[in-house]
């Protein structure tokens, strides 16, 4: 199946929603077996290990606020780029860091869109 960018959009929403929401349950099936999360310190974080973090509140996500986006999209793929206002609680220190995710999503057989892994880095 192509992407298009509204699905891209589409599941970038429902990612950062599933963070704010602090439910591992939520946030699980939006992501791929082998997803990572590459922190803004370089730390690559296995999917597991990242819901377990979002399970016991050490990575609490409070709002994230788009500023700017902008969605690639490939022939089996799509890449969301998004410079966000990230309001969270990161291992006992609460800031609202201004935050550039840039996340690889991909359709699956069944046609939902899962995200292939996540870097943060500061914008």
């Amino acid at each position: 199946m192509s992407p298009s960018r509204s699905q891209a959009m589409a599941a970038h929403r429902a990612l950062c929603a599933a963070m704010v929401s602090g439910d591992p349950a939520r946030l699980d099936p939006l992501l791929a077996d082998e997803y990572t999360l590459t922190h803004m310190t370089g730390h690559v974080q296995p999917k597991t290990e990242w819901l377990g973090e979002v399970e016991a509140a050490t990575m609490a996500y409070h709002s994230i606020r788009d500023a700017d986006v902008v969605v690639e999209v490939h022939p089996e793929s799509a890449t969301v780029d998004a410079r966000t206002h990230t309001d969270a609680t990161i291992w006992g220190s609460r800031n609202t860091w201004r935050l550039r995710l840039r996340t690889d999503f991909a359709p699956r057989d069944d046609g939902a869109w899962v995200s292939l892994k996540t870097v943060a880095s500061t914008w």
